[in-house]
């Protein structure tokens, strides 16, 4: 099985079709390129680009210029999330269809789910794109699936 989440405890050793529990409060925060911006990864599949992130953002903390290569899915526990096209309140869900393209903040800070079908790919001012953790994004995750979303 390719699918982890990293970090989680007591996972090793299961048979590949036992349910992974996990412990979210055990799983530590991690910084993002991003000033505000830390994520506990809770799924995890690098073969396919799966990942499944449990955000938080500081107050006025902001996801620059970035496009969703494939589709994203995002549920917002606490706080709200901004973008030109609207906002998503504590309680309510928002998708973003591939090939989307935007920037997002948190006026008061937030918490969320959310879920990608490949990482996000982050553009740069100098051309360059890079994931969330400021890695080059076509050498991490432009093998993975880009082929299915063109």
């Amino acid at each position: 099985m390719s699918a982890v989440t990293p970090n989680a405890k007591h996972h090793e050793g299961l048979a590949p079709m036992m349910s992974r529990f996990v412990r979210v409060a055990d799983l530590p925060w991690e910084k993002t390129s991003f000033p505000g911006v830390e994520t506990k990864t809770l799924l995890l599949d690098k073969s396919t680009g799966l990942l499944t992130v449990l955000l938080k953002m500081a107050p006025g903390a902001r996801l620059p210029d970035h496009e969703h290569v494939l589709i994203e899915q995002t549920f917002v526990l606490e706080g709200r999330l901004v973008d030109r096209d609207g906002e998503c309140r504590a309680g309510d869900y928002v998708w973003r269809p591939a090939g989307s393209r935007h920037e997002a903040w948190c006026p008061e800070g937030g918490l969320m789910i959310a879920m990608f079908q490949v990482p996000n790919r982050f553009h740069q001012r100098d051309g360059t794109t890079t994931d969330m953790l400021g890695q080059d994004w076509m050498s991490t995750w432009g093998g993975v699936r880009e082929e299915a979303a063109e």
